[in-house]
């Protein structure tokens, strides 16, 4: 999904809001938010409005706050944080669907069969009320799998279905939500030790199951007594070599009572710290605070004798960790205030069905903190969509949508997080697709049971002499047969007809070369078939 940030009217100056700074960036910048003091207290809608682009619900959208009884859900406390994000133009991310905590009863004591099905509706209700919202733009999935030591939480979850209900959960978000990013998120795999390792090989083993598993969060509960994970910027690059998006998901920082001087540096250091391995590491979309109020902090009630943890006291002042995030974000505590100038008109070359090449002229910058990189952007009326970031003149942009037309401009930022004005803008369009040569699909049935089953990998291969940009399935599902989730591909059903399209990023086939898709099926309790009759074209 491309997401769609908030462009500030000006450049950004050093007393600019933190989602200005980091917008600059093509960061966001979020906060977790409860639901009682937004409604009660104008000091916090006002601040949790102003400073941040990302919201996520500490409670309101998990099991236990929308399913409390079986069948029966309540989502005001999650259309509230909704709403407020939309008025605010503030990105959602949804949290949690499944945690072996705040789950009620009636789930814990399912069996297995039960308590998969019971996964499926849980998620396909939450998910796909926000389906077509704009705003929800990401998901965790799954949180906290793992005990300290790197092995399985003998969960409830794990105790029923063992490892599957991770895998079962994400295809099922996805057949929810096809646009959504979805995350696996845990604590203490912040830094490179066993318990991230775990989270590693597993992210990447279901990747090459093909499930979609699309970011990984590191909740970031850190404490100044316990020492900084100094090795966090390049554990956050391992897993972004996987290929997946990487955010701070929970960042706190606690420290033992009383408040003073001294710790107060020392947490704003580790803030820093945090703010500037995101900045390091391309595939960090973001860091989100859990909180921001000390007045509104799960610390103090879980960790005896320590508090002081979020980036503004009790009284909504700014702490010295909130300077912190701020000229981390801003480039520094650098006075430059004056922007690029503007980059040339963009070019556009190498135009496909679903990518493009634009290059334009150098800006140049004389306020002293330096030319940092360029903006691209998709104008599209009153919110214009980020399609890339790029430390040079050029940019390859990939996940176009083929036969479209894209008007589309650039802004050069600095250092210290100052946007030049807009490039002139820049029309090119996309190719039609799939063209190149034939193609061939293969289904392969992974596992089943008494009524259902899974079809994975459905092999996709280029048969042509010459590289195809995109590919179309087709295939029959037997009578009474129901698609009950996808991935890797995006999938429409007419009757018992499926056509499943490439995702914007496995479309682009060299001669001989493969991908390949999965699906999930629900089907009448004894029958025994199999779709049949794959197509490609």
């Amino acid at each position: 999904m491309l997401a769609a940030f908030l462009l500030p009217a000006t450049s950004a100056e050093a007393s600019a809001p933190l989602r200005t700074h980091a917008a600059a960036r093509g960061k966001f910048i979020g906060a977790a938010l409860a639901t009682s003091p937004l409604a009660n207290e104008t000091s916090y809608r006002t601040i949790a409005a102003t400073e941040f682009s990302q919201v996520t619900a500490e409670n309101a959208m998990k099991w236990e706050s929308t399913e409390p009884n079986q069948g029966q859900f309540t989502f005001s406390g999650a259309d509230t944080i909704v709403n407020f994000a939309t008025q605010n133009n503030q990105q959602v991310h949804g949290h949690t669907l499944i945690w072996h905590q705040q789950t009620p009863g009636w789930v814990q004591g399912l069996s297995a069969s039960a308590m998969r099905t019971a996964i499926q509706n849980h998620i396909s209700q939450v998910v796909g009320r926000y389906a077509d919202n704009p705003a929800v733009t990401s998901w965790d999935v799954v949180n906290e799998v793992f005990d300290d030591n790197g092995g399985w939480r003998t969960s409830f979850w794990y105790n029923t279905l063992g490892q599957s209900f991770v895998a079962d959960a994400f295809r099922a978000a996805r057949a929810a939500d096809p646009d959504a990013r979805l995350c696996i998120n845990d604590y203490n795999v912040e830094g490179i030790n066993a318990k991230s390792t775990a989270m590693y090989n597993l992210v990447s083993s279901l990747r090459q199951q093909g499930v979609p598993v699309d970011c990984v969060g590191f909740q970031g509960h850190l404490a100044i007594q316990y020492g900084f994970p100094s090795d966090i910027q390049q554990n956050m690059q391992r897993f972004a070599d996987l290929g997946v998006q990487v955010r701070v998901t929970e960042l706190d920082i606690r420290m033992q009572m009383p408040r003073d001087s001294s710790k107060d540096t020392t947490q704003a250091t580790y803030y820093r710290n945090v703010i500037n391995a995101c900045n390091a590491v391309t595939a960090c979309a973001g860091v989100t605070i859990w909180g921001f109020t000390d007045k509104y902090s799960w610390v103090p009630d879980t960790f005896s004798g320590q508090g002081a943890a979020l980036i503004y006291d009790e009284n909504y002042q700014q702490k010295p960790a909130y300077t912190a995030v701020h000229d981390a974000l801003a480039g520094g505590t650098s006075t430059d205030t004056t922007p690029p100038t503007a980059p040339g008109t963009p070019t556009s070359s190498n135009v496909t069905s679903n990518s493009a090449t634009l290059t334009w002229t150098a800006s140049t910058d004389s306020g002293g903190s330096g030319l940092a990189g360029y903006n691209v952007y998709r104008e599209q009326g009153t919110t214009d969509t980020q399609l890339g970031q790029s430390t040079t003149n050029s940019i390859n942009l990939t996940g176009l949508t083929p036969n479209t037309q894209y008007q589309v401009y650039v802004r050069a930022r600095d250092g210290a997080g100052n946007l030049s004005s807009n490039s002139a803008l820049a029309t090119f369009t996309t190719q039609s697709g799939p063209s190149g040569g034939g193609c061939t699909a293969t289904g392969t049935v992974q596992t089943q049971w008494n009524n259902g089953y899974v079809v994975q990998p459905v092999t996709v291969t280029n048969t042509g002499s010459s590289a195809i940009t995109g590919w179309t399935v087709t295939f029959t599902l037997p009578a009474g047969h129901t698609l009950a989730g996808s991935w890797n591909a995006s999938v429409t059903v007419s009757g018992q007809t499926v056509t499943a399209k490439n995702a914007a990023y496995n479309g682009n086939l060299a001669a001989n070369a493969s991908t390949s898709f999965g699906f999930q099926v629900t089907r009448p309790s004894g029958n025994t078939q199999t779709p049949s009759g794959y197509t490609c074209a």
